[in-house]
């Protein structure tokens, strides 16, 4: 079941979802307008590989703005601190940004339990289209969990994001 806009602002204030800054503005019927950050990653590369750690460049989004093009992905950070050892973040993209053709979360719009922290936005436009940090980019839902809970562990924890891709550690090393 997903928490409406009133309960996610109650989680909020009991300290079981963390938002950081929390901005009552930004709280729709059953969701909460996050904001992009002003970090990006680029991958140097032209052709990747999963298996192998690809190196990438880190820069700062300035004020005015960074021209996204349609080739490449952009991981840049959310301006929020997020998550929730108690509900399920599901993000997705605001429609409003969705209609100019930026994509905010490629694959990934789940969020895990235990995930609190600046998350990595996985930006692609389908055609150039300038973004700016602390624009308004997408919307975090929560959903109550069933069962016993178990928090995130995995290689992305306590990672200042943006995070590459560490796919290349899914890789068996062989002896």
């Amino acid at each position: 079941m997903i928490l409406t806009g009133p309960q996610i602002e109650s989680a909020v204030e009991q300290g079981d979802i963390v938002i950081r800054p929390f901005r009552k503005r930004q709280l729709a019927p059953n969701s909460y307008d996050f904001r992009l950050g002003n970090r990006c990653c680029v991958y140097t590369a032209k052709t990747l590989d999963v298996a192998k750690e690809n190196s990438t460049r880190t820069f700062t989004i300035p004020k005015g703005g960074v021209v996204l093009q349609a080739d490449r992905v952009y991981l840049v950070n959310t301006e929020e601190i997020m998550g929730s050892t108690r509900y399920v973040p599901i993000i997705r993209g605001r429609s409003s940004v969705g209609r100019l053709g930026i994509f905010i979360d490629i694959t990934a719009d789940l969020i895990d339990l235990g995930s609190i922290n600046q998350w990595t936005l996985q930006l692609h436009a389908v055609h150039p289209i300038r973004v700016y940090p602390g624009m308004l980019i997408g919307q975090v839902t929560f959903w109550r969990t069933f069962g016993s809970r178990q928090q995130y562990k995995g290689k992305y924890a306590y990672q200042t994001s943006p995070v590459p891709s560490m796919s290349y550690l899914d890789f068996e090393q062989e002896p």
